[in-house]
């Protein structure tokens, strides 16, 4: 009963938080032109690398699928040192992750975060900036982006809200509701198990105890969202806020996948900076918060935890828990619940390249929907398969794919 009390508070007071992230990502994602963030991200000086860690901030895209996106404005034009601080500093934040931040860790984690995020994604995208190479960085082709830009300007209002609504809350929880779930489980399991200050030995050597986290978190997976109630649970346990902040940093931003597409796509020298600049920015922030800023500022977010722990369950939280554990199973389950697709002679299978997570799948989808002819479109996220139906072109789709950011194996 403490481990299904513990995962429900947790989720009690992230899901109010949660559900506003989600509503203005998908405001976001469909009134703004896709191809903004490419036109604006060419270029190699320092200020299209404080204007992609500036959009990257608030968009909510996790590690992996954040790579797609980097990878098609790489295609688009946009520079090694643009490319390299939208990769450092989207995936730490987002409007979802800062919100539910602010409702369990408290306003100092909430605004340190992205503030974090932004000068770690400086330093990366400069240092790539000054370490690559003068070269005639011509855009490539852009495989029908304007195309997608016009379509989507040619929406109604009231389709816009609509798309809105179905990215927010249909795309996006499908994204990020399954590491969400696992991370408040895990947050959970050691709320209730782990003695209370075991990692205090840790926490009163907080640089041995960074260290440690690094080692853990850097080869793992785990979204900026589903990072935070792991992060309160330790924080309960003894663990410095500092710690706290390098998880917060590192687990989201780095992992074993993205260093490899990056070593692929931008070179082992940007990859390798990449990977430094996040483990350096995490270490030194988090020893700013446990030497130099006051701890009550931090504390605070277990001081509410404990509150409302005491002071029990809402019924507006409860409300908000129940649409989004609704949500939850609804893209679960239109997940996993494949539809059967006849195959005739207007039907075509592509096998797709660097699908890692159900935002990569959605976005190959939403692009092959988009091709001229096509009637329906089935990608399988486990074989990487794309199923389409309709009278259409294979070199559209292979063009919408790889538009996209993935590619079509030939």
């Amino acid at each position: 009963m403490d481990l299904i009390y513990s995962l429900l508070s947790m989720l009690n007071e992230m899901s109010p938080y949660i559900l506003l992230g989600f509503l203005i990502a998908g405001v976001m994602h469909s009134f703004i032109p896709q191809d903004t963030f490419s036109r604006h991200l060419s270029g190699t000086g320092w200020k299209s690398v404080v204007k992609a860690a500036a959009i990257g901030i608030p968009l909510p895209l996790c590690s992996c699928g954040v790579l797609p996106t980097a990878v098609a404005m790489r295609r688009n034009g946009a520079s090694r040192a643009s490319s390299t601080s939208f990769l450092i500093a989207t995936p730490q934040t987002g409007v979802d992750s800062i919100a539910a931040t602010w409702s369990l860790l408290g306003p100092a984690f909430a605004v340190i975060r992205p503030i974090a995020a932004l000068v770690t994604a400086l330093g990366g995208g400069i240092a790539v900036g000054r370490s690559e190479k003068v070269e005639s960085n011509s855009p490539h082709e852009e495989f029908g982006s304007v195309e997608s830009a016009v379509t989507n300007n040619r929406k109604s209002f009231v389709r816009k809200c609509v798309d809105a609504l179905k990215y927010g809350y249909i795309d996006l929880v499908g994204s990020i509701g399954g590491w969400l779930m696992a991370g408040l489980i895990i947050a959970a399991l050691i709320t209730v198990y782990v003695p209370e200050n075991f990692f205090s030995v840790l926490g009163s050597r907080p640089i041995f105890s960074m260290i440690a986290v690094l080692v853990i978190a850097v080869p793992m997976y785990v979204c900026a969202t589903g990072s935070i109630p792991i992060a309160l649970s330790l924080m309960m346990k003894g663990l410095s806020p500092g710690t706290a902040l390098v998880l917060l940093m590192a687990g989201p931003a780095a992992n074993f996948a993205s260093f490899t597409l990056i070593s692929r796509e931008m070179g082992r020298k940007s990859a390798v900076i990449y990977l430094s600049s996040i483990i350096v920015g995490s270490i030194a922030f988090g020893l700013v918060i446990d030497y130099l800023l006051p701890p009550e500022w931090f504390n605070a977010g277990i001081t509410n935890s404990l509150c409302k722990h005491d002071h029990g369950i809402s019924l507006f939280s409860t409300i908000c828990s129940a649409i989004l554990v609704i949500l939850l199973i609804f893209t679960f389950t239109k997940r996993y619940v494949h539809k059967q697709i006849k195959t005739g002679n207007m039907t075509k299978e592509y096998w797709i390249k660097g699908m890692n997570c159900p935002h990569c799948q959605a976005a190959v989808a939403k692009s092959i929907e988009e091709v001229n002819g096509v009637e329906r479109v089935d990608v399988s996220l486990v074989s990487g398969k794309a199923t389409v139906e309709g009278e259409h072109d294979a070199e559209d789709v292979i063009k919408a794919v790889r538009s996209a950011g993935f590619d079509v194996v030939e």
